[in-house]
């Protein structure tokens, strides 16, 4: 990749999708979950499900995430994983920002 990459745009129209609190709890319940309905996300994330409804909107605009019907439920799920990808490197990145010298928590050695 490249500066000039046609793609560049596009990218920082992504990051600026990601970059509500609210759609990066809804990614990680649903990289934990798979697949939720409405109610379950926003029970998940803390949000009215009128409000988690607006963002998955959103989501699903810009294809991060995609719908099933199952009954009268509509369920939703991520598209692929590149959007978990984004958010656990951002989360990364917001450990070494308050580390204050320390070694972020993802870098210790998980105890045997």
């Amino acid at each position: 990749m490249n500066p000039s990459s046609e793609f560049v745009d596009l990218a920082a129209e992504v990051l600026g999708l990601l970059s509500d609190p609210t759609r990066i709890r809804i990614v990680l319940a649903l990289r934990e979950a798979e697949e939720l309905p409405v109610n379950a996300l926003a029970e998940l994330v803390g949000k009215k499900p009128s409000g988690v409804s607006q963002h998955l909107a959103r989501l699903r605009m810009a294809r991060m995430v995609t719908t099933r019907q199952e009954g009268t439920s509509v369920l939703y799920r991520l598209t692929d994983e590149h959007a978990v990808a984004l958010v656990v490197e951002a989360i990364k990145q917001a450990e070494h920002a308050v580390a204050n010298g320390h070694i972020p928590p993802h870098h210790h050695a998980p105890r045997q």
